[in-house]
């Protein structure tokens, strides 16, 4: 029971690396709000939880929209009295499409997801966590597009990129000495999740930048998961501002 008590917070969750989080934080003693703009996939990871016999609450929320994202945190904070562990995991991909061809909608929804929402959650967050004897924990979940100029498109690698530097910095600010607060990254490769179904129809150019060194073998989301759980832990009370990669070696060939 390595969160005994803890109340998370994780977005996405719905399906996926979220639900697998979500599903494992739960079995490991924390208090889990189940984000995701689904209503129905929210209900079925609840119930999953409570038939398991843990704890968690529902709540819908697009992660695009800061009214939701403030409302997440505060229906969190009000329901369990504690935000200890915030996941940001909810993120889209954009079919490899690089800068010449994207449109400032494509760019605008990536920033809004990916990187605004995690953001708006961070913030909310943190306003809770510093004045919390323990403080708390984020987990962000990037990719290794956020490492590299490839593995995605211009707005997904940007968004991914910004994503572990707003993660960096939060540690080096909020640490031991600000409040008492770890901000982690995790940079999965390829995993296999509903994401995968978003890339519908991959640019040609950026798919060339990738070449044959494809991700191999997909991650299954626990595997992902189980990294959250470290870093939502105190196994991991001595890492603050780190991104651990999680690729199969993808990213080592």
């Amino acid at each position: 029971m390595k969160l005994q008590g803890k109340a998370a917070i994780v977005t996405g969750a719905g399906s996926g690396m979220g639900r697998a989080i979500a599903v494992l934080y739960a079995q490991e003693g924390a208090k889990v709000a189940v984000v995701d703009i689904n209503q129905a996939a929210v209900d079925a990871v609840v119930a999953e939880i409570k038939q398991a016999g843990g704890e968690a609450t529902g709540i819908v929320a697009n992660m695009a929209l800061k009214d939701d994202v403030e409302r997440m945190v505060q229906t969190t904070a009000s329901t369990y009295g504690s935000v200890d562990i915030l996941v940001n995991n909810a993120g889209v991909m954009d079919n490899f499409t690089p800068v010449g061809d994207v449109t400032d909608e494509l760019w605008e929804r990536l920033m809004n997801i990916n990187l605004n929402g995690p953001f708006w959650a961070c913030r909310a967050a943190i306003n809770i966590m510093k004045d919390q004897s323990d403080g708390g924990v984020i987990v962000n979940n990037a990719s290794v597009g956020g490492l590299f100029g490839t593995r995605g498109g211009a707005a997904y690698v940007a968004s991914k990129h910004a994503l572990i530097g707003l993660t960096k910095n939060i540690a080096s600010t909020y640490g031991r000495e600000g409040g008492n607060i770890r901000a982690n990254a995790i940079a999965p490769g390829g995993v296999n999740t509903n994401i995968q179904t978003t890339i519908t129809a991959p640019h040609p150019l950026g798919m060339a930048a990738i070449g044959d060194a494809g991700p191999g073998k997909l991650a299954e989301p626990v595997e992902i998961a189980r990294v959250a759980l470290f870093l939502g832990s105190n196994d991991s009370s001595f890492v603050n501002g780190d991104v651990i990669k999680a690729d199969g070696g993808w990213t080592a060939r």
